[in-house]
């Protein structure tokens, strides 16, 4: 039983496109479900919740039946738009099910740069959270590009957890992808790869097991979470990689349970296998 993880006051929760997208492209409603109950159940607690949500693009390819993802950046805005919309409407239903208010919250990269930018994104978060509103956080991948001057991407929700868990301070990220934790090797490949239990220092040689490719829906890697956990060992926070087919995981991560890749600088007792 992990102390600290259940002591956890302020917590981030990153879901991805694949826990939130079926295979074959459909939206998963039983996972935003379970998303919504695990979420509302802990701010009934009192725990601080705010959540990281992939998946506008994939909810926008299954509103408008799309079976690939186009290739030119205004069909993709076009499509993010939609989807996001779709997605909150999703979230919004759900979430009022179990009587818990959200809110939108879209950020760019600009606006983590600039000091009063920042700070009015953070008097924003941190307002919401009084209010016991959970902030739902995405990029704005209308706006979202990479220019000469001008840089507004992130790069992929993975860094933006990381980067949001440090500008409120979080006590843990919660990040949920389709893998059980960060292995030795593809354990999809080698049925010999071992689960890292716990993971003190991002170096270069766990640089090189980490595969770089994403979803068909999604831009995440492996190699991006490794990229947001180290920025969560920085600021010496910690950060649980767990497999989110069911986000009622979360509810055993934070009652202190050993799931997942835990990233702390502070050991934990956790033996790898």
């Amino acid at each position: 039983m992990n102390q600290s993880i259940k002591k956890s006051q302020r917590i981030v929760v990153k879901i991805g496109t694949s826990s939130l997208i079926y295979a074959n492209g459909s939206v998963n409603l039983a996972s935003i479900d379970q998303l919504a109950f695990s979420l509302s159940a802990l701010q009934k607690e009192g725990k601080e919740v705010i959540l990281v949500t992939s998946g506008a693009i994939g909810v926008g390819l299954d509103k408008l039946n799309l079976k690939k993802r186009p290739t030119s950046i205004p069909e993709q805005q076009a499509i993010a738009a939609l989807g996001q919309a779709t997605l909150m409407n999703i979230y919004s239903q759900r979430f009022s099910s179990y009587n818990q208010e959200t809110a939108q919250v879209l950020l760019t990269r600009d606006i983590i740069d600039y000091p009063v930018s920042r700070e009015n994104v953070t008097n924003t978060i941190e307002q919401l959270i009084k209010m016991d509103i959970i902030p739902i956080i995405n990029e704005n991948d209308t706006v979202s590009v990479e220019e000469m001057d001008h840089q507004t991407k992130f790069g992929d929700n993975d860094k933006l957890s990381a980067i949001v868990a440090g500008l409120t301070n979080a006590d843990l990220l919660i990040m949920l992808s389709d893998i059980d934790g960060f292995y030795s090797a593809n354990p999809l490949e080698n049925p010999d790869a071992k689960l890292y239990r716990q993971v003190q220092e991002i170096n270069d040689d766990l640089m090189e097991r980490a595969g770089a490719a994403g979803s068909r829906f999604g831009t995440g890697g492996m190699a991006s979470k490794l990229k947001a956990a180290k920025l969560i060992l920085e600021n010496n926070q910690s950060m649980i990689l767990a497999n989110g087919s069911d986000p009622r995981i979360i509810l055993d991560i934070v009652a202190g349970e050993e799931i997942g890749t835990l990233f702390s600088k502070v050991d934990d007792g956790r033996e790898n296998d």
